[in-house]
């Protein structure tokens, strides 16, 4: 019989799985993308590669600092700064990113499966620790899709896919368990 504790244990390996493999793909497309393009929008009410990492890491550090005992969204936070162009460079900018990503993994790997069903707070609201991180999966997950958009773009021809290359399906079939 599987115990609360085995899903527990599941959901939180599972859960750092999926950042990783969030990080994995933008970082992919990022090595992908010239510096210049990390600071160009598709439109005026689009984000630049910059700002979503701007955004990211600051959102990472409020929501995963004092993950159990603080409020996720964190007095010092600047959200709105986070949104401005400030032409850092790209080495600054993957600094940002990989500190941001360096507090989440060690919070998700600081947490025990009895904290899964423990109360936090975001802005106020209370949340259960799986639904904390369920919601920062979705996050994530929404703006890595931006960030690979935006390098896919901006490489144009030059892009190399991150998963399967059109009209090769075929070649990526299950191999049947015997």
């Amino acid at each position: 019989m599987i115990t609360n504790t085995q899903v527990a244990e599941v959901f939180l390996q599972e859960s750092i799985r999926a950042f990783q493999s969030m990080k994995k793909l933008a970082d992919k497309a990022f090595a992908q993308t010239d510096e210049a393009f990390f600071y160009q929008t598709l439109d005026e009410e689009s984000n630049s590669l910059e700002v979503l990492i701007k955004h990211m890491h600051g959102n990472m550090l409020s929501r995963w600092t004092d993950f159990l005992t603080s409020d996720g969204e964190k007095e010092t936070r600047d959200r709105d700064g986070e949104f401005e162009g400030d032409q850092l460079s790209r080495e600054e900018l993957l600094l940002l990113w990989e500190a941001g990503w360096q507090v989440l993994f060690e919070t998700l790997r600081s947490l025990t499966p009895d904290d899964v069903l423990s109360d936090i707070q975001i802005r106020g609201e209370s949340l259960t620790v799986i639904q904390a991180i369920q919601r920062q999966v979705s996050h994530y997950g929404y703006h890595v899709g931006q960030i690979v958009l935006l390098c896919k773009h901006w490489a144009s021809q030059d892009w190399n896919t991150l998963s399967i290359a059109r009209g090769q399906s075929k070649q990526f079939k299950p191999t049947k368990l015997s």
